[in-house]
């Protein structure tokens, strides 16, 4: 992770003027700069809250109120900085080392680039959503069911959780998909997307189809 940080932008300190915010704002799309005071993290403040600002010749240490203090290590994982992202609805990250000192940031776009040249994304497969009661969800099971079947489990992560079912989204490689769909039924778990080849929803459209016939006679 650490050959993406970044310094394009230069920090500002708590002496710095509103307006000169303002343009690093202008200058770069970007929701928060950091604040910086001898080598420490001071925290974030968001570019809206910079424009709203009228009084630009005054330091943003009159505005300490608006700051937000978030950052990331850099020997953070990809999955857990996409969270950091999303927890605190920005596009930069600022990155402190092991001796908590700021040494730059990172950029969202980047990190989504490395996330999906990830080869649970990139890899030729089927994505099957598969649920199950919480209490009963494994993700070795899940493994063990895919391999059984001949396929080949290239990824997985929990896409819903509640008290009582677990939504899992599986990326799988198999000749024969309706074979892996039939044996996760066997072992109740509930198909939540729909494909062409899963012969237990074809069988049964056909037997309401037939229904309906003989209801119509």
């Amino acid at each position: 992770m650490k050959e993406y940080i970044l310094n394009d932008i230069k920090v500002l300190t708590l002496k710095s003027t509103v307006k000169k915010a303002q343009k690093v704002c202008m200058g770069f799309p970007i929701t928060h700069i950091p604040i910086v005071e001898d080598g420490l993290l001071v925290g974030c403040i968001s570019e809206s809250d910079f424009q709203t600002i009228e009084e630009e010749g005054s330091p943003i240490s009159d505005f300490t109120d608006l700051i937000d203090f978030f950052y990331a290590v850099n020997t953070i994982t990809v999955l857990d900085l996409i969270k950091l992202f999303a927890d605190n609805d920005c596009n930069i990250m600022p990155v402190l080392n092991e001796e908590k000192r700021y040494i730059g940031y990172f950029e969202l776009t980047d990190i989504l680039d490395l996330f999906a040249s990830s080869p649970f994304l990139y890899k030729q497969g089927v994505v099957i959503v598969i649920e199950k009661l919480t209490k009963d969800f494994s993700t070795s099971e899940i493994s063990q069911i895919v391999e059984s079947t001949g396929g080949k489990l290239l990824g997985l992560y929990v896409s819903s959780e509640t008290s009582d079912n677990t939504q899992i989204t599986i990326k799988v490689r198999s000749e024969d998909i309706n074979e892996i769909i039939q044996t996760f039924r066997r072992y109740d778990y509930a198909i939540v997307s729909q494909y062409k080849d899963d012969f237990y929803l074809q069988d049964l459209k056909n037997r309401s189809e037939y229904l309906q016939k003989y209801l119509d006679m």
